[in-house]
């Protein structure tokens, strides 16, 4: 009789074990994969973070220079943000194939400042302060800072001031934090008050009057070759819950 119910027990295991492997497996499975720029990855992973544990599921934000991760992309993307606007512009210029468009959304704009060595050894306290003899500013020609600095100094008139005191253009943010950590004869970064929260053993902030700030944006859209649709659609929404806004406020957006 004892052998009997074990028997009984066994073939049930046996006949839903394969089930039970293949549900494990499909949670497994299920990661939603999300680039972008290295300059919102702060906030962005954070929210992965509740995101995945509220739902269960795995939100993977793979961020940084685009060449290291756009191979890999075009294979497994469910999303794709940008820095600014015109980054993700840019990006769907370029590839037209992998963005839908029709998805994209604005979410939270990060305003512009200047980064300074700890202790702000040369006394900076306004973009005017760059403009004196001595002073050596790092330039990020890209990634969402394009412009960036000529933009700010336009509104004060001037652009040949700043301009001459320019002592390296880099192309990215990644580069930029390599060199502002090896050349410490760099005195001033313009760039987002963002980098601040990600550098603050490294740097301290300088900000722009509120009249005079310039802002921009952090745009997301879902890709053409997402087997996750739904699931994208629903990280997006949690982006722009009053619980995200919170986190992206905590990493200097706005």
């Amino acid at each position: 009789m004892i052998r009997s119910k074990w028997l009984i027990i066994f073939i049930g295991v046996l006949m839903l074990a394969p089930w039970g492997l293949v549900g494990i497996s499909l949670a497994q499975d299920k990661v939603l994969q999300v680039y972008g720029p290295g300059g919102p990855l702060g906030p962005m992973e954070e929210c992965a973070q509740l995101f995945s544990k509220a739902r269960g599921v795995e939100v993977k934000v793979t961020a940084g220079p685009e060449a290291k991760w756009l191979d890999q992309a075009r294979q497994d993307a469910d999303l794709i943000f940008g820095g600014a606007e015109y980054m993700l512009t840019d990006f769907i210029l370029r590839h037209p194939d992998l963005v839908d468009q029709k998805t994209r959304i604005s979410l939270y704009v990060r305003p512009a400042g200047i980064l300074v060595r700890k202790a702000n050894p040369k006394k900076i306290r306004s973009l005017y302060d760059l403009t004196r003899d001595g002073i050596r500013i790092l330039d990020v020609n890209g990634a969402g800072q394009l412009g960036l600095w000529e933009d700010m100094a336009s509104l004060y008139g001037i652009i040949p001031l700043i301009q001459k005191n320019i002592a390296l253009s880099v192309t990215n943010s990644a580069e930029a934090i390599e060199k502002w950590k090896t050349m410490p004869e760099l005195d001033a970064w313009i760039t987002y008050e963002s980098w601040h929260y990600r550098l603050e053993d490294l740097t301290d902030l300088v900000e722009i009057p509120k009249a005079r700030k310039l802002y921009r944006g952090t745009p997301i859209a879902i890709t053409t070759i997402t087997k996750q649709r739904d699931l994208a659609q629903q990280f997006i929404a949690f982006l722009r819950t009053d619980p995200a806004h919170a986190v992206f406020k905590k990493w200097g957006w706005n």
